[in-house]
C-alpha cells in the first residue's frame, strides 16, 4: 500500500513538472518591463542604466533580450519633449538600442494635457499606450520580469 501511495505520488510530481517546464518554456528571448513612475532625474537615469547594462550582458553572452520601459504618472515626464531632463540619452537609445522600447500613459497624456491646457509632447522613439499600469499588467500576463528600479 505504502509503495503504491509512493509511486502514485513520484508519477503526479513528474506529471507537474512537466507541465510547468511546458508552460515556462519560451521563445529563448528575455522580457523584461521597466517601471518609471516619478519625475525624479535620478531614477530616470538609474532606469535607463539597467535597461543598458541588462541589454550589454545578454549581448555579451550571445542571448536576445527585449526590453520595455513603460511611464505613467509623473514618471511620463520622462518621455516628455518638453520636461524630460535625459532627452539625449533619450535619443541615444533611440539609435543605438533597437531592444528597447518606450510606451507613455495615454491617461496621464491626457491628464497633464488637462491640466496643463497644451498638447503633451512625447518624444519620437516612444508609443503612446491607453493606460501605462494596463501595459505592465499585459507584459506581465505574457512572462515578462517587472521591475521598479
Amino acid at each position: 500500500m505504502l509503495r503504491t501511495i509512493r509511486t502514485f505520488v513520484l508519477g503526479a510530481l513528474v506529471l507537474l513538472g512537466s507541465v510547468v517546464g511546458v508552460a515556462a518554456q519560451d521563445d529563448g528571448v528575455h522580457h523584461l518591463a521597466l517601471q518609471i513612475s516619478d519625475n525624479d532625474p535620478q531614477k530616470m537615469n538609474a532606469l535607463l542604466n539597467v535597461a543598458a547594462n541588462v541589454a550589454t550582458y545578454y549581448s555579451g553572452i550571445g542571448e536576445e533580450v527585449e526590453i520595455r520601459i513603460v511611464a505613467f504618472n509623473a514618471g511620463l515626464h520622462m518621455l516628455r519633449g518638453d520636461t524630460s531632463p535625459v532627452l539625449d540619452r533619450l535619443n541615444a537609445f533611440g539609435q543605438s538600442m533597437p531592444n528597447v522600447s518606450f510606451a507613455a500613459c495615454g491617461n496621464t497624456i491626457d491628464a497633464m494635457a488637462k491640466r496643463e491646457g497644451i498638447e503633451i509632447p512625447i518624444v519620437a522613439n516612444a508609443a503612446r499606450v491607453p493606460a501605462g499600469v494596463v501595459e505592465l499588467m499585459t507584459l506581465d500576463e505574457a512572462g515578462w520580469t517587472i521591475i521598479r528600479p
